[in-house]
């Protein structure tokens, strides 16, 4: 049987996995965009028939069956528009399943253009023009709001919450949401979030 403690526990938790959606990225599946930093940079390589642009995504490890790949899509991507879809295609996905390996993520697939989280797009345009003012503001701004709503709830559920059981019931599942996001966000700043890369990479 579910309860409410589970309710408030599974409540708080997505209010986490929210948060971390917004300031970090991880596991935020962009690697496996069409529109992605890893299919960018698998798409100058092919063009430019040079492979370092994509060896930075997978691990030492796994380098020459990426070298592998990338040498059997060149060898056919140029008998027909077809063939060369196909091959490329062939490459990206073998590309990004390996480098989800590395990050402990599954591969269901390449998503297609523009599905990328708009957190993550927005980190990674901070990334392309070197300035991060902006991201970092809005992700205050959603951060200071979280705590702020909360806070609210819980202080005036607080003031009401002995005047019956049920009130102190919803009180205190007010609170336990109110201390479980705000310590994720401090887990969040203090250890960053759980997700990375093998350290051979």
């Amino acid at each position: 049987m579910i309860t409410t403690g589970f309710v408030t526990r599974a409540t708080a938790f997505l209010s986490i996995l929210l948060l971390v959606a917004l300031v970090s990225s991880p596991a935020a599946a962009h690697c496996d965009s069409m529109s992605g930093p890893v299919v960018k940079d698998a798409q100058a390589a092919l063009a430019k028939g040079k492979i370092d642009p994509v060896l930075k995504w997978v691990g030492a490890d796994d380098e020459a069956a990426i070298r592998d790949a990338f040498k059997m899509t060149l060898a056919v991507r140029g008998e027909s528009e077809a063939a060369k879809n196909v091959a490329d295609r062939y490459f990206f996905e073998t590309l990004v399943r390996i480098h989800r390996a590395t990050e402990g993520e599954g591969f269901t697939g390449l998503k297609p253009a523009g599905s990328v989280d708009p957190a993550i797009a927005a980190a990674d345009r901070a990334l392309e023009n070197g300035n991060v003012d902006q991201l970092a503001d809005e992700t205050a701004a959603a951060v200071r709001k979280g705590i702020r709503q909360r806070f609210t709830d819980a202080y005036d559920k607080r003031q009401v919450a002995g005047q019956s059981v049920e009130q102190g019931r919803e009180y205190v599942q007010a609170y336990v949401e109110f201390t479980h996001f705000v310590e994720g966000v401090a887990h969040l700043v203090s250890a960053g979030p759980s997700h990375k890369h093998l350290e051979n990479q």
